[in-house]
């Protein structure tokens, strides 16, 4: 079952135009939607979730025209949010069987045995006991995203998922989302860049409601092989720098500045060749639009 979203725009009323025309076509399997905040994402997001309707466009999943038949989406759809509220005086397993009635699983024991099983995907079976309110960022996470596979669902959105989680526990949850996305479509909505390069198999840029690129990442990063270079930056030297070079960006790297520049020959003495990262994509990309 594939996502076809043709040609979709979406002004508020205070003007902004959060989508511009917009075209995605999501095959089975993880798809990142990368782009900074305000770039459209979690507009772009709730519209395909049946949230908020587009002023003009289509998007359909498999045969069902998503903006015409909403109800026959949402028996097919797992949405994750950015802000995902939780009860925090009821149990993970308590919530997952008040969200599996709300799926229509009436049977107790159909429930109990579809409760356990999420819990032990999730990894939080051991804690399946433990008030909601005590558990951390990534747990609420897991905890989402058992609820939204509640119905075997075909389409899962999440949004901004691994926000404010540390290290571990984005681990934990992108190895949990990797394996869902086996199943279904997984639209994965960031502005992480290492997200994206960590899981997806296609993905999309967006800025200012506009699709700036739609590939595969690995093709994109082997596109720039041979374009990108490196060298130590004096701080007081960046700005010459990126007067005379398309510089795509800089880091700190144990104490010194690492400036990466896009050419199609060596840009200068002191530049070594680098292999390119889904980061020198998404930079370049954006710094192309701007330009």
């Amino acid at each position: 079952m594939e996502l076809h979203v043709r040609n979709l725009s979406k002004t508020y009323a205070n003007g902004v135009h959060a989508l511009r025309d917009v075209s995605l076509t999501v095959k089975p399997g993880m798809f990142g939607l990368l782009g900074p905040n305000g770039a459209g994402k979690s507009t772009l997001m709730r519209t395909i979730a049946t949230l908020q309707q587009p002023d003009s466009g289509e998007i359909r999943l498999g045969d069902i025209d998503v903006l015409r038949e909403p109800g026959r989406v949402r028996e097919t759809l797992g949405y994750l949010p950015q802000d995902f509220g939780v009860y925090p005086r009821v149990t993970a397993e308590k919530l997952l069987h008040h969200f599996a009635i709300l799926e229509g699983v009436a049977d107790r024991s159909v429930r109990n045995d579809l409760v356990d099983a999420l819990l032990h995907q999730v990894n939080l079976h051991a804690v399946r006991r433990q008030k909601v309110g005590g558990f951390s960022g990534g747990m609420r996470q897991r905890l989402g995203v058992a609820i939204a596979l509640l119905g075997d669902p075909k389409l899962i959105i999440v949004d901004e998922p691994t926000a404010g989680l540390d290290p571990a526990e984005r681990v934990r949850f992108l190895d949990l989302l990797s394996a869902v996305g086996e199943n279904a479509v997984v639209i994965l909505s960031t502005h992480i860049v290492e997200d994206v390069a960590e899981l997806c198999s296609r993905m999309a840029i967006i800025r200012s409601g506009t699709i700036l690129l739609e590939a595969e990442p690995l093709a994109a990063m082997a596109a720039l092989r041979g374009r990108i270079w490196q060298r130590v930056v004096e701080r007081d030297a960046l700005d010459a720098l990126g007067r005379d070079h398309a510089v795509v960006s800089t880091r700190m790297m144990a104490g010194r500045t690492i400036a990466r520049v896009h050419a199609e020959i060596p840009p200068g003495e002191g530049f070594e060749p680098a292999e390119p990262t889904l980061g020198d994509v998404y930079f370049r990309t954006m710094g192309a639009a701007v330009a």
